[in-house]
């Protein structure tokens, strides 16, 4: 079975008044997630959220601008991608959605084999969850419409490097 991973498709990412902005690029991409979300519904597939919730004081922030405080509106997911009832939000502190978080095992009792990735930062959470995920015997899709990053370059070299290191592929 598969599932859908939708990566931080958060306000403080995807609005231009988000806090840690992933400019144009990454608003371009919410129509592909939002057909992948549509595709997976019907099909009876999970679809799971994986989301940033930091505190204040969250040691990500030597590295970043203070991003997705929890429980502000930064952190949200986007209203265009809303989760409904049966989706899952599961919330992360760092770029990997498998560390410190029940995700490993909640795709082990739904028996998915098979993850596709969506989201930003492609060169970050999603290149680190999909290391994570081929650590752990999954099978990586990464819809290349459906993914965006800061910088063209870093996009272009973390697909290429999940798809010759993390044996991912790379859908068109």
């Amino acid at each position: 079975m598969k599932a859908l991973l939708i990566i931080d498709m958060l306000n403080d990412f995807i609005k231009p008044e988000g806090s840690l902005y992933c400019g144009k690029m990454a608003e371009e991409i919410v129509p592909e997630i939002s057909k992948l979300k549509k595709e997976f519904r019907e099909k009876g597939y999970p679809i799971i959220y994986l989301c940033d919730a930091h505190d204040p004081n969250d040691e990500e922030f030597l590295a970043f601008p203070p991003h997705c405080l929890k429980d502000t509106k930064g952190a949200q997911i986007i209203d265009e991608l809303a989760p409904n009832s049966n989706d899952l939000v599961i919330y992360k502190t760092r770029f990997s959605g498998f560390y410190k978080t029940n995700l490993f095992d909640v795709l082990k009792s739904l028996e998915i084999k098979e993850l596709y990735l969506t989201g930003v930062c492609t060169s970050i959470c999603i290149m680190d969850t999909a290391a994570d995920a081929f650590y752990r015997g999954f099978k990586i899709k990464i819809p290349v419409k459906a993914v965006a990053d800061f910088d063209e370059n870093f996009h272009q070299f973390a697909l290429k490097r999940m798809e010759r290191i993390y044996k991912a592929e790379l859908i068109p």
